[in-house]
């Protein structure tokens, strides 16, 4: 399964690209699938095709839910066993998603009522998708047991 973080925004050379990058490094090997970047403009832009097969959208919004690591972890655990061949987690720019993004995401993901900088929102997901990973392959997670 593919992990699609689809951004709105230049993240840069940055020390929160580097903690995407090393997050995305270690997935390449995961149990849920590698990890893609894209970014576009902060208005406009034209998203990625949509694969052949299943697609779940996942939209980081601050209205969204607020699930645990090991919940995230049983969610792409279901749709990795289901079939699902993408999941394309969306950031917003500074004035967020459009109502139709919102209204069609299988899943609305918000990390809390803070806003967060789009920079820190990417390293953020990026590493509950690592631990997510860690979580299906078994590792001991350190807040559970």
């Amino acid at each position: 399964m593919q992990l699609h973080v689809i951004a709105r925004g230049k993240i840069g050379r940055s020390p929160e690209a580097e903690l995407v990058d090393r997050y995305a490094r270690r997935l390449e090997t995961g149990s849920i699938g590698p990890l893609r970047l894209t970014e576009l403009p902060d208005r406009g832009g034209t998203p990625p095709p949509v694969p052949p097969g299943g697609l779940r959208n996942v939209v980081l919004d601050e209205r969204g839910r607020v699930l645990a690591s090991s919940a995230l972890a049983q969610v792409l655990e279901r749709w990795r066993d289901d079939g699902v061949r993408e999941v394309r987690f969306w950031i917003g720019a500074a004035d967020g998603h459009d109502a139709a993004l919102r209204d069609s995401a299988d899943l609305l993901l918000g990390f809390g009522a803070m806003t967060w900088p789009h920079m820190l929102a990417r390293a953020m997901l990026a590493e509950q998708l690592w631990r997510a990973a860690s979580i299906l392959s078994g590792h001991p997670y350190h807040r559970e047991g």
